[in-house]
């Protein structure tokens, strides 16, 4: 068995439950601010005083989102270099105080500033808990543990489509904006709850610091005073910067990948936020009301957030690859199902399998981009694929705005979207073996991996 090109110390389980439970939350709160303008956008329509045409409300929906492509590449990148924790800290408080500022916007220019500011810090939260939640778990529960934080957010998404129903018909859109706000109580607990990384503390030779840490979370080959890790190749004991983990990304060895990953995660943000932004608003062409239309949206979020964790056992076990390949194209004919006049619940479990195709599985690539790339470019490799990745999550909103302005009928939505599932398929199926393994099973399924070695 080829050696793995990440460090892998045993982590107690309290240890990783507190990584996951501060990670979970962060993601949370980031779903929330992501799901509210497709909860919103219904009301945006109606509301005289902007007068919004949909390629202008599809312009709304990107505006966080190119925030979110700045902020994935910078922060991702500078977590490598300053400390994820706190980056991860300051993220958050840049979302969530901007929420209120776009709560309050007297004009669709001054909100559309406002959901850019707060999306360079959503676009910092993903890689940089990525990388949190793959160092502090176990290497066979990775996939399931990444599965289980990226939950979070589904359920932010959930929870915007609830208190949509809740507070639209009542005390309007901006109220449902301004809840966005409320994470912000969350900083302290997350920076009690948030242990710095060891990696980064590594790579910064600051060595002595990482065994006071390793020693106080009980993470074993610091106890003992020693480094257990053998350095293999990929990785480095000894301060790295970050032109170093960035060339890592285009060297021989992960160029391939770094492509392949890249259009994959491009093609599965198309998808995540061109259905989340458009889902409720199409379904109401289709001759749903609002309240249905927007319980579609609920449906589609709670699907994914149970996927998620799903597929990242399966894809623990069974490989990542063959689970990834397997659900975009599982997405995308759900997708294009929905086109059809079937019944209500039958579309239910339609966009259902549109959530797990493409949120569930978005979220599985991503956690693997994080396990693939050596751990010192861990922050920078998943922040770099998804700040390209935000390319077509800007799309996915202009999508849904051009069809509309274009006067196509609905279907079309789902016709395109459902092709974009299956171009990431494809992409996914390119992706090689990591670097350094032999056997392609060591690469995507360590548990299968290890009872072979125990039958031998």
């Amino acid at each position: 068995m080829a050696a793995s090109n990440h460090t892998q110390w045993p982590v107690p389980p309290k240890t990783t439950n507190r990584v996951l439970l501060a990670c979970w939350l962060a993601i949370l709160a980031e779903g929330y601010d992501v799901g509210v303008l497709g909860a919103i956008i219904p009301a945006l329509a109606e509301y005289k005083e902007w007068d919004l045409s949909p390629l202008e409300l599809g312009g709304l929906g990107s505006y966080a989102l190119i925030g979110m492509l700045v902020g994935a590449m910078t922060i991702g990148t500078l977590s490598d270099r300053v400390g994820r924790k706190n980056m991860l800290l300051l993220s958050i408080l840049i979302f969530t105080s901007t929420q209120l500022g776009a709560a309050l916007a007297p004009t669709p220019e001054i909100f559309g500033v406002f959901r850019f500011l707060g999306g360079l810090g959503m676009g910092g939260i993903i890689p940089v808990a990525a990388a949190l939640t793959i160092e502090y778990s176990a290497p066979k529960r990775r996939s399931f543990n990444y599965g289980v934080m990226y939950s979070g957010y589904s359920f932010g998404i959930l929870a915007a489509a609830l208190v949509a129903l809740a507070l639209l018909p009542t005390l309007g859109w901006r109220w449902v904006v301004g809840v966005g706000f409320i994470p912000i109580l969350l900083i302290p607990l997350l920076a009690w709850l948030l242990p710095e990384s060891l990696e980064f503390l590594m790579s910064k030779g600051r060595r002595a610091e990482a065994q006071r840490l390793a020693g106080k979370l009980g993470v074993t080959p610091f106890v003992d005073n020693h480094w257990a890790p053998a350095p293999v190749a990929g990785e480095a004991l000894k301060p790295v910067g970050w032109k170093q983990s960035l060339m890592a990304l285009f060297s021989r060895d992960y160029l391939r990948p770094t492509v392949f990953f890249w259009i994959s995660l491009f093609c599965g943000m198309v998808l995540v936020y061109g259905l989340n932004t458009w889902l409720p608003t199409i379904m109401r062409k289709a001759g749903y009301d609002l309240g249905s239309s927007l319980t579609f949206l609920a449906v589609f979020s709670l699907a994914s957030a149970i996927g998620g964790m799903v597929l990242g056992r399966a894809a623990d076990v069974y490989g990542k690859k063959l689970i990834l390949v397997l659900f975009y194209a599982v997405g995308g004919v759900g997708i294009l199902m929905l086109m059809f006049p079937n019944n209500i619940f039958i579309n239910y479990a339609f966009v259902a399998l549109a959530g797990v195709g493409s949120i569930s599985t978005s979220l599985v690539l991503t956690g693997w981009v994080a396990d693939y790339y050596p751990s010192y470019a861990r922050a920078t490799a998943t922040g770099w694929a998804l700040s390209f990745a935000r390319i077509g999550a800007i799309s996915g909103p202009l999508i849904g705005g051009w069809i509309g302005s274009a006067q196509l009928p609905f279907q079309w939505n789902f016709i395109v979207f459902s092709f974009v599932a299956l171009l990431a398929a494809g992409a996914v199926a390119l992706i090689p073996r990591k670097p350094g393994s032999t056997n392609v099973i060591a690469t995507d399924a360590p548990e299968k991996l290890e009872s072979s070695s125990q039958r031998q």
